[in-house]
């Protein structure tokens, strides 16, 4: 057998061994008794049925180190903490991914050997085991840019709720109720952080860090900074709603003087090749007819 082959099943059979052995290695008998000393004080007609974690999702968090785990949980929590993709399944579901890449792989090579296959079933692997951090990813992008559309609006109602008469907290919580999108629900998730027990100042710390907007943490900041002086808060609302309008404005134009550079490669590639082929085409056809 050549050396590339000798590679391939390494490849393969190590990564299989080790999580063979992954398996083999959990302690089943400490993880039951685990459960049952917690789960003794719940009755089933108490509705808290407790459930073993998938075999997987231990293995999972064994082979993955605890900063990247929470930079996934940071992710999550920048995407709203989907209820379709929690933390446990998102962690399961990687190297569930990863796996089906490489027997993909090991067909692929199967078909076709060659050091090209070998190289795309690495791909394949590779790019399944991250696309979940990429969809996540991109949808906590996404979120972030709709509440920062949001923001200005949701600090208008809130002015205006102030000035009408209403309290800091009761203001905010209207603007929640009445308010659609992304950023009432993180609103409205730091009231009840507050009517739990939670300091005021760490809900509003954790509001600016799942939002992750520069504009919500400088309003988190002065929120704070008012309330620990004594500010009146209509001043602060307004001069925050007047910064994020502002801003919001510059954004816009900044986007505006960006467009035309983004323009110009799909005008340069993709249409005028088109447009001098229906000018010129007939004209050259016919002065190689002429000269042949």
């Amino acid at each position: 057998m050549t050396p590339i082959a000798w590679l391939i099943i390494a490849l393969i059979v190590l990564p299989l061994a080790y999580f063979a052995w992954s398996l083999l290695s959990i302690d089943r008998k400490g993880i039951v008794a685990i459960q049952s000393n917690l789960g003794s004080g719940f009755t089933q007609s108490g509705g808290a049925n407790l459930r073993r974690p998938p075999l997987l999702l231990g293995v999972a968090r064994k082979l993955t180190p605890g900063s990247y785990e929470a930079k996934l949980d940071h992710w999550l929590a920048l995407a709203g903490r989907p209820m379709s993709m929690p933390l446990p399944k998102l962690m399961s579901l990687k190297p569930a991914l990863a796996l089906a890449g490489a027997v993909g792989g090991v067909f692929l090579f199967l078909l076709s050997p060659g050091p090209g296959m070998v190289g795309l079933g690495l791909f394949l692997t590779i790019l399944l085991y991250f696309l979940p951090d990429l969809l996540i990813y991109n949808t906590g992008i996404k979120r972030q840019e709709a509440i920062k559309l949001e923001f200005p609006n949701t600090l208008d109602q809130m002015l205006i709720s102030v000035e009408a008469g209403l309290g800091f907290e009761s203001a905010m919580e209207r603007a929640a109720v009445q308010g659609s999108g992304h950023l009432p629900d993180e609103l409205l998730r730091t009231l009840q952080d507050i009517q739990v027990g939670r300091p005021r100042q760490e809900s509003y710390e954790a509001l600016a860090e799942r939002c992750a907007v520069p504009d919500i943490r400088s309003f988190v900041l002065a929120v704070i900074q008012a309330d620990k002086y004594g500010i009146g808060i209509a001043n602060v609302l307004r001069a925050q709603a007047k910064k994020a309008r502002v801003r919001r404005r510059q954004n816009a134009e900044e986007r505006a003087m960006k467009l035309p550079v983004k323009v110009l490669f799909p005008l340069l590639f993709c249409i005028f090749p088109v447009l001098f082929i229906v000018l010129l085409g007939p004209a050259a056809i016919r002065i190689i007819q002429a000269f042949s």
